[in-house]
């Protein structure tokens, strides 16, 4: 019964591989990035930050409609008034009348009707400065969203190389614990004929079970990125299978047309940081414009009725009703001196905010060119190490075969033994991180090269 426990473990186990592809059809990178692009909870917020800025935008086109204000009130109150000017300081109510010998406590009626209307017709390119910086402003919220993009796609194709690479590290830990089960199986026939002591059962039984909590502890950071991967494309963690045979095809390219036609200069990383250079450019020239001279545009109609007539106060009634009705009209000019100084400090910082995100640029473009010279190297030697790993695997195969045979024939023991084992199992795991190491590579140059469509039209 013990026997038939373990095989049925190891069956299960060595089934899990294959289970994930029977009952989830493999998905493609393509298909991932192409629901993430769609579904991810960060592009979904820096589009609604887009929207935002596209809103601000309109409402600041609109800046230059005029304003038409229409006024009305009644009063009641005294009326007196003395000789001699004052500021108001818009607290100050007004009360226009002739200045009379004693001061009256009668109340009067007035009541006021007010239509005034006014407009910053021209300030000498202000406007269209300010709708250039909200233009710019979108800008940069839009190359923000395909930086942002970029990134998560960068992130989603680590997450499904991994997975590649987890599901190699199990369908090697399988054939691992599968090789325990057949050392085991041929230890104890051994030790029942008296051929070999029963210590070696227990070693056996104890590297078993070390190549079964391997598989555990591997199955387990397969869900944890399966899990990382739903998060930001929505889908069940179950149905993220990744395609294997994308890895094999990527490995049969000699010479991927990508791998040397780098186009940094339109990545998106340069272009979100070229966009805020422009954006604080066109702040300058905002600066330099919003200071300028204004030419308004002004004019008021109204009308006015009141209780007091020829200065002596009738019925309160008689004060509803304009009897005075007058309007004015005008172009005036304003402009403030000390704004001079103003423009002059304020257009200094916002110049060293420019040259600021202009060092920005230029660091982002070398750290860039470093990150291309980096995947070519890291390229380089992922292809070599991929060449000379098949040569270690087939040596270690063959040692592991050499040494169960001694074993099986009494001429080694199962120290030597588990050593060959563990030198094969050492193999296997080096030869599908070489595969690793050599897509990863691929796609860092291509993601750094911004040729990532080229890679992904290879896996059509």
């Amino acid at each position: 019964m013990r026997y038939l426990k373990y095989k049925c473990i190891v069956v299960l186990c060595f089934c899990v591989v294959t289970t994930y592809a029977q009952q989830n059809a493999p998905l493609s990178l393509k298909a991932l990035l192409n629901t993430v692009d769609q579904k991810a909870p960060a592009l979904l917020a820096d589009s609604a930050a887009i929207s935002i800025k596209q809103a601000q935008a309109t409402e600041t086109r609109n800046a230059w409609l005029p304003n038409l204000k229409l006024n009305y009130q009644a009063d009641v109150g005294t009326n007196n008034n003395v000789a001699g000017p004052y500021f108001g300081f818009g607290t100050v109510p007004s009360n226009s009348s002739g200045v009379r010998a004693e001061s009256k406590t009668n109340a009067a009626l007035v009541n006021l009707g007010i239509a005034a209307f006014d407009w910053e017709a021209y300030n000498f390119g202000a406007y269209a400065a300010q709708n250039k910086v909200a233009s710019s402003d979108i800008a940069v919220e839009q190359n923000q969203f395909q930086r942002s993009k970029y990134q998560l796609q960068a992130y989603t194709i680590g997450g499904y190389l991994q997975l590649m690479r987890l599901l190699d590290y199990l369908a090697i830990q399988s054939r691992n614990i599968q090789r325990n089960e057949q050392i085991r199986r041929s230890i104890q026939s051994l030790a029942k004929s008296g051929v070999r002591p029963g210590v070696d059962t227990s070693i056996a039984e104890a590297e078993l079970s070390k190549a079964r909590l391997n598989y555990i502890e591997l199955d387990n950071q397969l869900k944890q990125t399966q899990l990382q991967l739903s998060a930001i494309s929505g889908l069940p963690y179950q149905t993220i299978v990744p395609d294997t045979l994308a890895g094999t095809k990527l490995i049969g390219e000699a010479n991927p047309p990508f791998a040397f036609n780098a186009d940094t200069a339109n990545h998106p990383y340069i272009n979100y940081y070229k966009a805020i250079v422009q954006n604080s450019r066109q702040r300058e020239d905002l600066v330099k414009k919003q200071y300028n001279p204004k030419i308004l545009i002004e004019a008021a109609a109204w009308g006015r009725g009141s209780s007091i007539e020829n200065d002596k106060f009738g019925s309160l009634a008689n004060g509803w009703g304009f009897d005075r009705n007058n309007y004015l009209v005008g172009v005036g000019v304003s402009y403030n001196l000390f704004d001079l100084r103003r423009r002059q400090l304020k257009l200094r910082t916002q110049q060293t905010a420019t040259n600021y995100a202009a060092k920005q640029l230029d660091e982002q473009k070398s750290l860039l060119a470093l990150s291309v010279n980096q995947a070519d190297v890291e390229l380089n030697t992922a292809k070599q190490r991929l060449q000379e790993i098949p040569n270690q695997l087939k040596a270690a195969a063959a040692g592991y075969r050499q040494k169960l045979s001694l074993y099986k024939s009494g001429l080694t023991d199962i120290i030597e033994l588990n050593a060959a084992l563990n030198i094969l199992y050492r193999a296997e795991t080096d030869y599908a991180q070489a595969k690793y190491a050599y897509t990863s590579a691929l796609f860092q140059k291509a993601i750094t090269g911004n040729q990532l469509p080229s890679i992904l039209n290879l896996l059509n």
